[in-house]
């Protein structure tokens, strides 16, 4: 109250209009104060009449440039009463409150007290009220810095990926406000501004002042306070560089071509580099600002101290490696889009690691001297296979690196590794490994040559687990981190071959899924005839049925009159597999009619349960849900067992 100027009401508020440009009272220190209209004021809330203190409310002094009102401080820097308060001098924030409360009640001037909820800042170390506080402090004129800089954007001299992420620097740009580089910090960048003792007057100068400019004085000191931290960083792009000199440095890498940063960041320091940038190096400092999502908890909250929810990364990292971590933070992200930390994903990622880790050890047991990564003449099926897929996703990786899709990009090298060279090529590689001789050299030769490539684009994103497996293959060239990216080559194209490989693929998919439903251990063998237009892939093929398939034998042709067979259909193919060499017809038959009395049984229990309107009444929601849903899954386990044994028909 000691620092009240003026009351405000809304001025569209009926009650009050009669008393816009009148004055009042205020209590206590018996000072005239105006009465003015601005739409701050909430008509609902309280009385809708407000009273106005500039100089300790951010808002009300806003209020207060929109009605020229006077600007009271009265507190000192501890937070006690000035010689503003009059009696209350001296007195704590608290102590003054309590007097003027008192003093209010003894003059018959205090209505009623009335408990409120609202907010008011603490600080989060120490819990103590932050109270605002008029002060001088330094400010930058923004709007000449700020037309430039906005232009920089508009222009594409500088772009946002994603383009929508333009609208908050817009925003902010386009309704920009002088800027507060003053601060009172222990640490940082102090003001260069100097204060003669003898005229009062200021000098502000780029290396330190002997005498004071006005009056020659030698009686200066220094301003206290420091720039603001955003200030400083906004000069980073070249003052790093040696700027103002014209260094070597600062014309190789100013302007650079890409910045990666949050979007919580824009306004705080992306536009001031921007600004600053345009202003003192007459160019913007980069290209392109990519813009990257925040990683927020499991309930997808923001990490913050008083919430205690965030996640030390060393912690992390000692359980499951850096690169475990890193990968899990860029694996099928979307640019700007949070999201959510998982320790599951990151463990995931670990295994991932190991995957490509173990398929190096099973490489490195086959190599022998003088292996080195390297298309060799001759090339199979296979071969040709895993580099077109290999040069089908350099091309697609690459542009979508340049499109700063890294999330799509490193899902689809993941996909690559594990599932391409892991788990199929490195399989059909075996076959020919224990063949011995020229066709085992060609496949340790293709094996390298992928496996390098693999560890090229991984890099980048696993870059410790990728050079130390650098480190082990055969490789030329001293480090990982300076081999060339790997390049799309025409030659590589095998489009027809990798079709027909893909049919071998299919077939053997197809069997091991039916062999999966019908409950066929891997080890039982079993005959398989292939009725296929495509007779001469699928006999290149037959060689991997044995391993991948469980085939005892292979048969391919046009077509076959096989009594009592699985018929499977799979791109380009009709496989047939005598039933009697998969599983013994009369012994599943009858544990399938076992597994299917447990279901019916189960399904009418639950029915009937379900059907029992006392339970149904007294039982929670969340119980009736739960028997729902074993009701629903009991009938599903039976039409599963009903499909099976009508296959056995």
């Amino acid at each position: 109250m000691i620092g009240d100027t003026a009351v405000a009401v809304h001025p569209e508020d009926e009650r009050y209009k009669h008393l816009i440009g009148k004055t009042c009272i205020l209590p206590l220190f018996n000072r005239e104060i105006p009465i003015v209209a601005d739409e701050y004021v909430e008509m609902d809330f309280g009385t809708g009449v407000v009273k106005i203190t500039p100089a300790h409310d951010p808002n009300d002094f806003e209020v207060g440039l929109r009605h020229d009102l006077p600007v009271i401080n009265v507190m000192n820097e501890d937070a006690t009463i000035n010689e503003q308060g009059g009696k209350y001098e001296g007195m704590t924030r608290e102590e003054c409150r309590k007097a003027i409360v008192a003093d209010l009640e003894a003059g018959g001037f205090l209505v009623k007290i009335e408990p409120m909820k609202h907010n008011v800042g603490t600080c989060y170390r120490c819990k103590t009220i932050v109270e605002p506080r008029v002060s001088k402090q330094w400010f930058v004129k923004m709007k000449p810095l700020a037309g430039p800089a906005i232009d920089a954007v508009r222009s594409g001299e500088t772009r946002f990926v994603p383009e929508r992420f333009e609208k908050i620097y817009f925003n902010w740009m386009e309704n920009i406000r002088d800027w507060c580089i003053s601060r009172q910090l222990w640490w940082g960048h102090r003001i260069p501004a100097w204060y003669c003792d003898d005229c009062g007057e200021i000098t502000v100068a780029r290396t330190v002042p002997e005498t004071c400019c006005h009056c020659g004085s030698t009686h200066i000191h220094q301003d206290e306070d420091t720039l603001d931290t955003w200030f400083s960083s906004a000069l980073w792009p070249f003052s790093t560089l040696g700027w103002p000199d014209k260094t070597e440095e600062l014309d190789f890498f100013y302007p650079t071509s890409t910045l990666v940063t949050g979007y919580d960041i824009i306004f705080f320091w992306v536009a001031r580099m921007i600004f600053s940038g345009v202003h003192d190096m007459d160019a913007s400092p980069f290209e392109n600002v990519f813009i990257h999502g925040i990683v927020r908890d499991g309930e997808g909250r923001k990490m913050s101290k008083s919430l205690g929810n965030g996640v030390d990364p060393l912690e992390i990292i000692n359980k499951y490696g850096a690169d475990s971590l890193r990968f899990s933070l860029v694996n099928g992200i979307s640019p700007g889009s949070d999201m959510r930390y998982s320790e599951k994903k990151v463990e995931a990622c670990r295994n991932f690691a190991n995957k490509l880790w173990n398929a190096t050890r099973f490489v490195m047991m086959n190599v022998v001297d003088g292996d080195m990564p390297a298309i060799p003449e001759r090339l199979e099926l296979e071969d040709k296979w895993i580099l077109d897929r290999l040069n089908t996703l350099i091309k697609e990786m690459t542009e979508n690196m340049e499109h700063f899709d890294i999330g799509v990009a490193v899902a689809k090298l993941y996909d690559f590794i594990w599932d391409c060279y892991c788990d199929w090529y490195i399989e059909f590689a075996k076959t020919r490994l224990n063949a011995g001789g020229k066709t085992a050299a060609d496949v340790r030769a293709v094996l390298l040559y992928v496996l390098t490539d693999i560890i090229k684009l991984l890099h980048p994103f696993m870059p410790f687990v990728t050079e130390e497996i650098f480190t082990i293959i055969p490789h030329e060239g001293e480090t990982l981190m300076l081999a060339k990216w790997p390049e799309y080559r025409e030659d590589f194209s095998f489009a027809e071959e990798a079709e027909k490989m893909e049919r071998i693929m299919s077939a053997i998919k197809a069997i091991r899924t039916r062999r999966s439903e019908m409950n066929v251990p891997p080890s039982k063998k079993a005959h398989i005839y292939i009725e296929t237009a495509y007779g001469e892939t699928f006999a290149h093929g037959a060689k991997f049925f044995d391993k991948l398939a469980s085939a005892s034998a292979v048969e391919v042709g046009e077509s076959f009159a096989i009594e009592g067979a699985v018929t499977i259909i799979s791109d380009g193919a009709k496989i047939l597999i005598p039933l009697d060499e998969l599983v013994d017809k009369e012994k599943e038959l009858a544990r399938l009619h076992k597994e299917l009395e447990k279901a019916e049984k189960d399904i009418a229990m639950l029915q009937g349960k379900l059907a029992n309107e006392k339970f149904v009444a007294k039982a929670p929601a969340n119980v009736i849900e739960a028997e729902r849903n074993k009701l629903g899954k009991a009938e599903e386990r039976k039409a599963i067992i009903l499909e099976t044994m009508e296959k056995f028909r």
